[in-house]
């Protein structure tokens, strides 16, 4: 099968780079409209946003405002007509039952293309704010709720009465029809080994992060083992960043005026989100500030460096796609499709 590549939406205000110098989108479903439907023209095969409570400050209020991703999702599926449409789920938000009920109707809108990424919620103040976090539990405790969730949302899908009592969740003749026309796509990320257990167990596709390519490679290569000692397969993927303009001096330009004007504020913030004590996350803020700015690895240059690079990262590590994010969806997206994904079609 060939290799598959998406976009990750800008659902949350000032999209993927906390700089106070790089575009800045804003969380609307007119621009998530718009990119979403720049995506569909251009040929991507996935459109993909994020869920997102609580924002981490800073000079650019980095995702003070964000948009709810299923409902988004639903309004999407409509506007479009091919691309697939994935949603984001925190398990600890929704209840299996509501969840299962909310993609049999969103299969039926998008006339089977729907995802369901995975989330297993683990950034504290974004639920504790909701009374949502539960103190007692471990990061394995989290993925052991979400097996019995997502086996419920499995049940529930193609059983008409599931009753159920577990260690998180009882059902009593739960009924949720209908069920969807096919099982919506599950993905999920995460490189803890937990986390990669859960996706080989129950995904089809693997988000999944690395310091750098071998870094990828190996977890490629583990995730997909995993699978395959459970008789299963799956698809991997990564995020990227693309940095696009005429030539590669424009493009390196760019890259650098958007790390100028990096939000430290707001990057230490979001390391402080993950459990990093305060010293060690306003360190890692100390060090190229050009990349504090992105949240993802970077590729930069014209549309023949673009395409190397690329290919170059998907070569190396044995992804099955990548996850694409974009400084200026608006601009940027259909530049993109009409100068360099031809040429990743053809060489992948």
């Amino acid at each position: 099968m060939s290799k598959e590549f998406g976009t990750f939406l800008p659902i949350g205000n000032g999209g993927w780079i906390m700089s106070e110098t790089a575009p800045h989108p804003q969380a609307t479903y007119a621009d998530n409209r718009q990119a979403a439907l720049a995506a569909e023209r251009v040929g991507l095969d996935f459109v993909m946003s994020m869920a997102k409570w609580r924002g981490y400050g800073g000079r650019t209020d980095h995702w003070g405002q964000t948009l709810e991703s299923m409902t988004m999702t639903a309004a999407l599926a409509e506007a479009t007509e091919r691309v697939q449409v994935w949603a984001t789920v925190h398990t600890n938000l929704f209840h299996p039952a509501l969840v299962a009920k909310m993609f049999a109707t969103l299969d039926q809108v998008s006339g089977g293309r729907c995802g369901m990424n995975v989330v297993v919620g683990a950034y504290e103040h974004e639920f504790s704010q909701m009374g949502q976090w539960r103190e007692d539990f471990t990061h394995d405790d989290r993925y052991r709720y979400t097996e019995e969730w997502i086996r419920l949302v499995d049940r529930l899908w193609t059983q008409d009465s599931v009753t159920h009592r577990g260690e998180f969740f009882t059902l009593d003749d739960c009924q949720s029809r209908p069920h969807p026309s096919r099982r919506p796509t599950l993905i999920a990320a995460g490189s803890s080994p937990a986390g990669l257990r859960f996706q080989a167990a129950h995904c089809d596709g693997s988000f999944l992060t690395a310091p750098d390519l071998a870094g990828l490679r190996r977890a490629n290569d583990e995730v997909k083992a995993l699978a395959a000692d459970q008789g299963r397969s799956l698809r991997t993927y990564a995020m990227l960043t693309v940095v696009l303009e005429e030539t590669d001096a424009a493009a390196h330009a760019a890259f650098a005026e958007y790390g100028r004007g990096y939000d430290r504020e707001a990057i230490t913030a979001m390391k402080l989100s993950w459990g990093l004590p305060l010293e060690r996350a306003m360190s890692m803020t100390a060090g190229d500030e050009a990349h504090e700015a992105f949240q993802t690895a970077v590729v930069v240059g014209g549309p023949d460096s673009v395409t190397e690079q690329v290919l170059e990262h998907v070569g190396q590590t044995g992804l099955d796609g990548v996850m694409l994010v974009f400084p200026d969806y608006l601009r940027d997206l259909p530049v993109f499709g009409e100068l360099v994904l031809p040429r990743l079609r053809a060489q992948t």
